[in-house]
């Protein structure tokens, strides 16, 4: 038998080379998390990007209205070139002598990266809701392709005969998650031929996240490359805008108007499986409403849908017009906020609009709503989609804009989970003086309802004012 002196020294030889063992593993550990560190936010002037593509077969859920030439010029890589702080060229190389080479250069990606106006920086709660609805909206650009910004050369002619559209998009996703779309026109409607995804070199994108916000990528993060939720988060109004008045408007809700669908509304129509909605209210009555989930790299899912939390909105009470002035500039801009009983709790949540002109929106026919003004939720977000020139011109950060949902005690809502992406406004064309207000679904998948909003005379007589003084 052991003597008692001999057991502890076994046990301490033992925890000796346990240690030691830990201490090797521990090493390689960080040895390995540093390497994957290094790599996940390497940056340099001219980076290999991995481009993901789809054939029809593999990705039979989407949407998009392919052309009868789509995967006929697959195959591209990337490369990314950095031409100063925020200027890249996005270089699309093909692997065969049919597609053609094209390059979106000089682009200023800080454009198309979140930023957050600066009156939000003075209140944590909204600083946080702008950044985080500016990553997880979908933000697609479209540049001209015989324009100063495109250019395409090579190939069997038919790109650079044919590209209707060079366009980039900012998923609704994870940070750094991009697509590249090419479009071509067909018997007069413009046509996806090609479709790829890539990711953004999240080290660039970290630098393009602080000269925009002047805040460091390391506070912000997680929050951008995972989805974090601010439910609840306080969204004081008041530090967003100034209300100037109310003005005069009756608003109207006809839960039995039937649907209304055109734009991407039809083409989505599949991915939403919502069988015998016929009208407003079956979105509301309890009935099973799901859609196809939007998921990485940036592609509709059904096979996981996405529910919603439509009765937080069941009954529509009422609706309140302001003019109110943004901390955007000194300019008088219009609000509407939008009153809904929840069919649960029986307390109201609101839907707010604001940092619109009535002067500005189009009028239209409801059959055309979709070329109405046609934005996502959040704090100084860009349109869903836009002209480059137009990006240019007006820059996210800068704009009066928001809308958000919130709850009885000025709490943000999750819009996402709700199940609402954002409002759609124009004029009546043949009533001057009614204002239609459309709320998408989640991803813009359907719309949810269709609000008519009588404007008093004296509200739509300035716009109109407005609108006949200006070049």
């Amino acid at each position: 038998m052991e003597s008692t002196i001999q057991q502890p020294r076994r046990w301490q030889k033992w925890l000796r080379r346990c240690l030691r063992g830990g201490t090797v593993v521990l090493l390689i550990a960080l040895v390995a998390g540093g390497w994957w560190l290094r790599q996940r936010y390497a940056t340099s002037t001219d980076m290999p990007i991995t481009i993901r593509e789809f054939s029809n077969a593999e990705y039979p859920e989407d949407p998009a209205d392919r052309s009868p030439v789509y995967g006929r010029y697959h195959g591209r890589k990337l490369r990314l070139l950095r031409r100063d702080t925020t200027h890249f060229d996005f270089v699309f190389e093909p692997t065969d002598d049919s597609t053609a080479r094209v390059v979106f250069k000089n682009v200023d990606v800080s454009l198309m990266t979140p930023g957050e106006p600066e009156w939000t920086k003075t209140d944590a709660g909204l600083e946080r809701i702008a950044l985080t609805d500016r990553q997880w909206n979908r933000q697609q650009v479209s540049f001209d392709p015989r324009g100063e910004f495109v250019e395409v050369s090579g190939g069997d002619g038919f790109e650079t005969e044919n590209l209707a559209s060079a366009e980039l998009a900012k998923n609704c996703l994870n940070a750094g998650l991009w697509e590249v779309l090419l479009f071509t026109k067909e018997n007069g409607s413009k046509r996806l031929y090609y479709q790829g995804w890539f990711t953004f070199p999240l080290g660039i994108y970290g630098e393009l996240f602080e000269h925009n916000t002047g805040r460091k990528y390391v506070d912000h993060w997680y929050k951008l490359e995972h989805w974090s939720d601010p439910e609840g988060t306080p969204c004081p109004l008041d530090k967003l805008r100034t209300v100037n008045r109310e003005l005069p408007c009756e608003a109207s809700f006809n839960p039995l108007e039937p649907l209304i669908a055109t734009g991407e509304q039809v083409r989505k129509a599949r991915i939403v499986d919502c069988r015998n909605v016929r009208c407003w209210q079956n979105f509301f009555d309890g009935r099973k409403v799901e859609f196809a989930a939007f998921i990485p790299p940036g592609r509709y899912e059904t096979d996981a849908p996405r529910g919603n939390e439509f009765w937080r909105m069941a009954k529509f009470e009422s609706a309140v017009l302001r003019e109110v002035v943004s901390p955007a500039s000194s300019e008088t801009v219009h609000e509407l906020d939008l009153a809904f009983r929840c069919s649960r709790t029986g307390e109201t949540n609101r839907f707010v609009v604001s940092g619109f002109r009535l002067s500005e929106l189009p009028t239209l026919p409801t059959s055309r709503y979709s070329e109405g003004l046609y934005m996502p939720m959040g704090i100084g977000v860009p349109p869903f989609f836009q002209s480059y020139a137009e990006l240019q011109k007006h820059p996210p950060q800068l704009s009066p804009f928001f809308s958000v949902l919130l709850d009885p005690r000025g709490g943000w809502l999750n819009h996402h989970d709700v199940g609402i992406d954002g409002p759609i406004l124009h004029l009546d064309d043949s009533q001057p003086n009614t204002l239609h207000v459309y709320l998408l679904s989640y991803e813009r998948e359907t719309l949810v309802g269709h609000w008519i909003v009588k404007l008093g005379g004296e509200s739509i007589q300035q716009a109109h004012l407005t609108k006949a003084s200006s070049p």
